[in-house]
């Protein structure tokens, strides 16, 4: 898939993220570990993992940070969604496509996680 690595300006210093061309309030790039690892869609009900999320995410209706927030404590692993700034203050510096192929979260880690 492509997408795009910007790289943006905050108070505390410069930051490269990856997003989603277009993206939707329903799709997340999730990082492990401080990089881009999987990629979910939790209206792509064909991928049993992204269904599993959109069970923990829209059906309690809890947000995307709490379930991962919640997962990380079951499996004792760091998923992220990143943050450009706390403060709010953000310049893109730099934009540049980048081709990654990002998995679902695996099925094990949300199983029975809430």
């Amino acid at each position: 898939m492509t997408f795009f690595a910007n790289t943006y300006r905050t108070l505390s210093g410069t930051k490269e993220v990856i997003e989603i061309p277009g993206k939707k309030a329903t799709q997340w790039i999730i990082y492990k570990d401080g990089k881009p690892a999987y990629f979910v869609d939790f209206y792509d009900l064909e991928i049993e993992s992204n269904a599993m999320m959109n069970s923990l995410v829209l059906c309690t209706k809890r947000s995307i940070h709490e379930v991962l927030e919640l997962i990380n404590k079951k499996n004792n692993i760091k998923l992220s969604v990143p943050l450009i700034s706390r403060l709010g203050y953000k310049k893109i510096i730099k934009t540049r496509k980048v081709e990654l192929d990002l998995e679902p979260i695996p099925e094990e880690w949300l199983a029975y996680s809430m």
